[in-house]
């Protein structure tokens, strides 16, 4: 999924907070699933970001087809090459909040390859640089 609200929480333990829709594919699968991952897009990378955000269901085959990404070596979560950052973590807390549901994550592997470009950023609608 393309998550519109990820945020840092905590460095010490480190915790990273996604807001994800109540009853959402997504929802459902870190019920299920408590490790997950998170890969930090470039700016040249808005195309990966449209595909995860797209309505409806794809199958997992036609997410990932011709997608450059790589199992995380802790958690075996899909992480997307050339991510500004990748963050592997488990789950610490599920926490209901009106339509949505707030997970809480223990990051538990981080990787920052030291790519120069500049992140991927939407506000108001649109994707924009910072400048």
């Amino acid at each position: 999924m393309t998550a519109t609200a990820f945020l840092s929480v905590s460095l010490d333990p480190p915790l990273v907070l996604v807001s994800l829709r109540e009853g959402s594919r997504m929802d459902d699968l870190l019920d299920e699933q408590p490790l997950w991952a998170v890969s930090v897009l470039s700016e040249s990378q808005r195309h990966i970001a449209g595909r995860f955000a797209m309505k409806g269901r794809l199958s997992d085959r036609l997410l990932f087809e011709d997608l450059p990404y790589v199992p995380g070596p802790l958690t075996g979560a899909p992480l997307v090459g050339g991510a500004l950052a990748t963050l592997e973590c488990r789950t610490e807390r599920r926490v209901p909040a009106g339509d949505h549901t707030l997970v809480i994550g223990r990051v538990l592997n981080t990787e920052v390859p030291g790519a120069q470009a500049g992140p991927l950023t939407y506000y108001r609608g649109r994707y924009r640089q910072l400048g």
